[in-house]
């Protein structure tokens, strides 16, 4: 089986997309990953065959601001640009990003089936949950329903209107109005951060995270035998500011016991050379940075919570903007996560000790991890899209 992995660049994106091309190769299949320039040579480096995915540049008449426009109007541009290179590489199956909505059209323009993955939980509206983005439960009762039809009314207008820029960037590339399903929807999360809906898809298999690495070595953690802190601020647009000089001022000296803190600071580039002596911060591999740490101060993003929980971390979550309140509050429901906002070196501070003192965060954590075992694999989801095989 010949796949082609559809991505955009941002980090939250492409790295499932990596991670799954990786896991097609291992099961003996052949993949092809399309995404953003940045990670092209990275993923080549890996072994993988990458592509970069064109028509991501901004237009002059693009309005970033407006959601809609972005992932219908500018993913009917990418479709067009990326239709030759699609046809080229001749794959069986196409594996489309959810918000890079190029991919599943430039399949539906070659003729090809097509898969959605979502790197998250599923983020469909559903008849039976509050609008995703609020953090809330489901309502429970007759108040929590009526609760739930009201705020599902409020984001009706919202959702009509999405589907109508989709149709018309739809339509403007020569496409039916109306959006197929795809033939399967690959669901990247653990069971634990995910919602029972009573509209849950047919064809939509939760398959766990799907965890990828840039860093090649290891970061040192500070010398010592204290409570080690990792602290992962958030790579999405949306995240929030200033987490790292909160945990410096918050935790700096700070006693669990009668044992100093220490604390990591995971970045994507090389960290400063003038920080104390009880923090390392830089590139490293965030897997061995979680074996040894005792709490992850993260901003919610999917990928580095789904790391955290997996690893059985508890976490401080620093939400900013995006669907990271929503994860966030699923992970504090579980009880494996404390959530700051708005954020203050103090309420940081009194989170991280409140989880390092707590012994339910970490039972919780490691609850979650256990809900792994609970999911489908996505290499014979991809392979039953494309004929070749069933889903046991």
């Amino acid at each position: 089986m010949r796949v082609a992995v559809v991505a955009g660049p941002d980090p939250g994106h492409a790295f499932p997309a990596i991670a799954l091309c990786l896991r097609l190769v291992d099961a003996g299949d052949e993949a092809v990953l399309i995404t953003g320039r940045r990670w092209v040579q990275r993923a080549r480096a890996e072994g993988l065959e990458a592509v970069e995915l064109q028509g991501l540049a901004p237009r002059d008449d693009d309005d970033d601001a407006d959601a809609g426009q972005r992932l219908h109007a500018r993913g009917a541009h990418i479709a067009t640009a990326l239709l030759p290179d699609l046809r080229a590489i001749g794959p069986d199956l196409v594996v489309s990003d959810v918000l890079t909505s190029g991919g599943a059209l430039a399949a539906e323009l070659a003729g090809i089936r097509w898969v959605e993955l979502s790197p998250h939980p599923l983020y469909l509206p559903s008849r039976g949950l509050p609008p995703i983005g609020s953090g809330l439960a489901p309502g429970e009762g007759f108040g929590g329903r009526i609760r739930d039809v009201i705020m599902r009314a409020a984001t009706a207008r919202s959702v009509r209107q999405g589907e109508r820029e989709r149709r018309e960037a739809r339509v403007g590339i020569g496409l039916p109005a109306r959006s197929p399903e795809p033939a399967a929807r690959l669901i990247a999360t653990i069971p634990a951060l995910e919602v029972p809906r009573p509209d849950w898809p047919d064809r939509a298999h939760l398959i766990g995270p799907l965890l990828w690495d840039p860093a090649d070595g290891e970061l040192a953690p500070p010398p010592g035998d204290g409570p080690l802190v990792m602290v992962a601020p958030s790579t999405a647009a949306t995240g929030e500011l200033g987490m790292v000089d909160a945990a410096l001022e918050a935790l700096a000296p700070d006693l669990v016991g009668q044992r100093s803190v220490r604390m990591v600071v995971s970045t994507l580039h090389d960290g400063p050379a003038d920080l104390p002596a009880w923090v390392r911060a830089g590139r490293g591999r965030q897997d061995a940075m979680l074996a040894q740490a005792a709490v992850a101060v993260c901003g919610g993003g999917h990928g580095m919570l789904a790391k955290a929980l997996s690893a059985g971390v508890p976490c401080v979550v620093v939400p900013g903007g995006g669907d990271q309140w929503e994860l966030a509050n699923r992970a504090a429901r579980q009880g494996s996560a404390l959530i700051v906002r708005p954020l203050t070196a103090q309420s940081l501070g009194d989170a991280v000790r409140r989880v390092l003192t707590e012994p339910s965060f970490a039972d919780a954590a490691r609850a979650a991890a256990a809900t792994a075992r609970d999911v489908v694999d996505p290499v014979q989801v991809c392979r039953a899209a494309a004929g070749a095989a069933t889903v046991g």
